[in-house]
């Protein structure tokens, strides 16, 4: 067991575990945030989907021992963030399916998309919601919502 000092969310948080502990489960179980789901736990699904420093990562093969200082935003975290707001709107939930498991993934992925190029292409959208286990096929709609909501950032 080892002490780790996280901030999440913008809070800092401690935690006791072993080094190993992939960060899902110490948002999870430790921290009490589940929001951030247990899917598939080897980063094919997509359901474990975090933000660290930005960037969207699957926290299910994610060392704690590796994170050192980065910021960390789980789905519970996002709520204010511009591009989160928007990917949360009727008109991309319309557009997008109804699968919870897999909506985390793709607002978490979406918002590090657009915060990182917010004209980004039709390629650019696909290739962000690439690796994700979804059976759904909405992966045009979710293209569309993203551009829809890149305009409204504009």
């Amino acid at each position: 067991m080892a002490t780790y000092h996280l901030t999440v969310n913008g809070q800092r948080k401690e935690v006791k575990v072993d080094p190993s502990t992939p960060l899902l489960w110490v948002l999870r179980e430790e921290l009490k945030m589940t929001g951030t789901k247990y899917g598939c736990g080897i980063s094919v699904c997509g359901a474990c989907t975090v933000h660290l420093d930005g960037v969207a990562t699957r926290s299910c093969v994610v060392p704690i021992s590796l994170l050192g200082n980065r910021r960390i935003v789980t789905i519970e975290g996002i709520g204010s963030d511009p591009v989160a707001v928007l990917c949360r709107k009727p008109g991309w939930k319309k557009m997008s399916c109804n699968a919870v498991i897999v909506r985390v993934d793709r607002i978490m992925s979406a918002a590090a998309l657009l915060k990182a190029n917010p004209e980004a292409d039709r390629c650019q959208h696909r290739e962000s919601m690439g690796g994700n286990l979804c059976r759904c096929v909405c992966i045009c709609s979710y293209s569309q919502a993203i551009k829809d909501a890149s305009k409204r950032l504009a």
